[in-house]
């Protein structure tokens, strides 16, 4: 029996990933829901290749043209994911529309699908509550497939949290690990998305320069696993080859280890572990056995200043909303040129020192509504200081 699966960001990385899981194994799902924003020629391609029920696209002109240019087909092509809209039950969902826009449509898809694999990141950082409420009483399994949270998943089974002494997430340091502080007042967009090791977005490679990609992974370990802060930290790894490490209290340390493709955590978590992965992807040189020396630093506080941040994440309950927001605003305007690269720090600190911080830090949202309020206050903080 085939599975039913619908992923949530189909033509970014990590839905592209997806589909070309499914590719190998056509026989084995049948494809419910797709949704994209605004890439014409992919979501296209994607209606005439795997002829989903539903094409959910964002972008309202991008709607127009497609919704035109299939009228005719049996596809059913909308402009906004509704529960009305979610007719079929889902097997697997995948959920990988970035930033905060991608809450709302996993909390609708919850409710139809078993299980639901989640690479947004915001989602949880902001919204984890909602989640854990809606799969618990849906009975819905959540699995997070970035490959830090997968490793880390992988690593805590079989084991209690006060077994645990150290987690670590490790981070490649991006393109400007080996540069100097004054190096940086002089880097443009275009040198910051040249990241040595992944293949990624536009936000997430900006992210990855900053090290604030970690510091949001480090909150979502924290909401998924229930990690105290003083239990995990940040490494430095430019091989990109370790994904996770966790020191136990007896001395042993266990570490997660593969290549740099989002198919291996992808893969692994569709078909429960159970796959020969060689028939999914093409394993790169010199990976064939582990050889390679193993490098770890400790994170440098002046090529990446946004580790500081690591002591004020549970300051309130909704600081990790603010400053998730605060960068999303930054990271697009830096890609704009429209300000330096260093004052993505400098603002991101400074709206934590705001007069109003306080007052929607203390929040404890309930709802989307709630999570969005707190979400475009700091957006507008951070629209004046530019």
């Amino acid at each position: 029996m085939k599975k039913i699966i619908s992923i949530l960001g189909s033509t970014g990385s990590v839905g592209k990933s997806t589909l070309a899981i499914v590719d190998k194994k056509k026989n084995y799902f049948k494809i419910n829901l797709l949704s994209a924003n605004s890439n014409f020629k992919l979501i296209s391609e994607q209606i005439n290749k795997y002829k989903p029920n539903i094409f959910v696209v964002k972008n309202q002109e991008i709607f127009k043209k497609i919704k035109f240019k299939f009228r005719n087909k049996k596809i059913k092509i909308i402009n906004k994911l509704s529960e009305k809209n979610l007719l079929s039950n889902n097997d697997i969902t995948i959920s990988a529309i970035p930033g905060l826009a991608g809450l709302e449509p996993t909390l609708l898809m919850i409710k139809k699908s078993k299980k639901i694999l989640i690479a947004n990141k915001e989602s949880i950082i902001c919204g984890w509550n909602l989640i854990q409420k809606k799969a618990k009483k849906n009975k819905t399994q959540i699995i997070p497939v970035d490959s830090e949270h997968y490793s880390i998943m992988k690593l805590l089974e079989n084991h209690k949290m006060d077994e645990i002494k150290k987690i670590y997430l490790t981070a490649s340091g991006g393109p400007f690990l080996n540069y100097n502080f004054n190096k940086l007042k002089k880097v443009t967009p275009k040198l910051a998305l040249k990241h040595p090791k992944w293949k990624m977005g536009k936000k997430i490679s900006i992210d990855s320069a900053t090290l604030m990609n970690k510091i949001l992974e480090l909150i979502e370990a924290q909401k998924l696993f229930s990690i105290p802060n003083s239990k995990i930290d940040i490494l430095i790894h430019p091989n990109s080859l370790v994904h996770a490490i966790i020191h136990l209290r007896n001395g042993l340390i266990k570490l997660l280890y593969h290549d740099t493709s989002m198919v291996i955590p992808l893969a692994n978590a569709i078909f429960e572990g159970k796959l020969d992965i060689e028939k999914f992807y093409k394993r790169k040189k010199n990976t064939n056995e582990i050889s390679e020396k193993l490098i770890f630093k400790k994170v440098d506080k002046k090529i990446f200043p946004v580790i500081k941040l690591k002591d004020r994440l549970n300051e309130y309950p909704s600081t990790p909303i603010i400053i998730n927001a605060a960068n999303e605003m930054l990271v697009g305007e830096f890609l704009k040129k429209k300000m330096p690269y260093l004052n993505i720090y400098k603002h991101i600190f400074s709206i934590m020192n705001d007069s109003n911080y306080k007052k929607y830090a203390v929040k404890n949202p309930l709802n989307i509504a709630q999570i969005f309020k707190i979400d475009s206050w700091a957006k507008s903080v951070i629209r004046k200081k530019i």
